[in-house]
């Protein structure tokens, strides 16, 4: 993706190399679901932090450090912070179209621990927006997870993938879709609250593939590839078929691989907001 030399956003706290609060590291399988459910479902983690309390702890480390980014890591937050100020663009240009003022989120860059509005995060939780503080955290060392671990292709846009869909969550806060699917969800069974939460998921993925639409010409060859094999493995299917070798349809919260694949294509294909109803399309059938 093409990006050196342009505008970098200010909405951005980088909190590398700045340690603090509790670490806690859970083993085995546990720790692997954990770390998928709340990064594309930031509405459980108050729940999930809760649960991991509750967990035996293989380590536990308090007090503050600090220390200096490498050259590395300093390129791969300004590549982050591109990014974001592309979604900037792209989301201020597509609510003035529709008579709407968009209020920017602001980016957490961490390392191993967060405090965030929605409680304290660690870098298993990988990345999540926090409706209560606007906000999106993103330890940037998840990329090397989700490709060792589960498969995906990697590269600069897959990273870029993942910014994009954790913004998708935060318009669906700023238009209410997300309040309004917590409030449905309290008066369901869990299989229907389910069937919601991978509406949610799917379409923070349409409107991640919204954005792709509108900033094709920095696109570089095998740019989409990546954040479609980034969608692809993450899909529930895939997830549970690696951690616990089968598949249980009524427990998804964000989708299929297939699923995934389909809405991100379709916002990337459509650039249009009106074809994003993934609760219509996914409820009445």
């Amino acid at each position: 993706m093409k990006w050196i030399g342009n505008r970098k956003s200010d909405n951005v706290e980088d909190r590398r190399g700045m340690g603090g609060g509790t670490k806690v590291a859970l083993g085995g399988g546990l720790a692997l679901v954990l770390l998928l459910i709340k990064s594309f479902f930031p509405e459980s983690a108050p729940l999930l932090d809760t649960l991991e309390q509750q967990l035996p702890q293989s380590q536990t480390e308090t007090g503050s450090t600090q220390r200096n980014l490498t050259p590395e890591e300093q390129a791969i937050g300004d590549f982050a912070k591109t990014v974001l100020a592309y979604t900037e663009d792209t989301w201020t240009t597509v609510f003035a179209e529709s008579g709407l003022s968009y209020r920017e989120p602001k980016l957490v860059l961490f390392s191993d621990a967060v405090q965030s509005g929605c409680g304290a995060a660690t870098a298993a939780t990988g990345p999540f927006y926090c409706p209560a503080d606007h906000k999106i955290y993103f330890d940037l060392t998840f990329m090397q997870e989700l490709e060792k671990r589960f498969g995906a292709r990697g590269g600069d846009f897959a990273m870029a993938y993942i910014v994009a869909h954790e913004v998708g969550h935060h318009i669906q806060t700023l238009l209410g879709t997300s309040a309004n699917v917590r409030r449905k969800q309290a008066n369901m069974s869990e299989v229907e609250a389910n069937k919601l939460s991978v509406a949610l998921e799917l379409q923070a993925d349409f409107y991640a593939g919204i954005w792709a639409h509108y900033n094709q010409k920095y696109l570089e060859a095998g740019d989409l590839e990546e954040a479609l094999s980034a969608a692809q493995a993450v899909g529930d299917d895939a997830i549970q078929k690696r951690v616990q070798g089968h598949v249980n349809p009524d427990s998804f919260t964000h989708g299929t691989s297939e699923q995934r694949l389909y809405w991100f294509q379709k916002g990337f294909q459509s650039g249009d907001m009106q074809k994003g109803d993934t609760f219509a399309a996914l409820l009445n059938n």
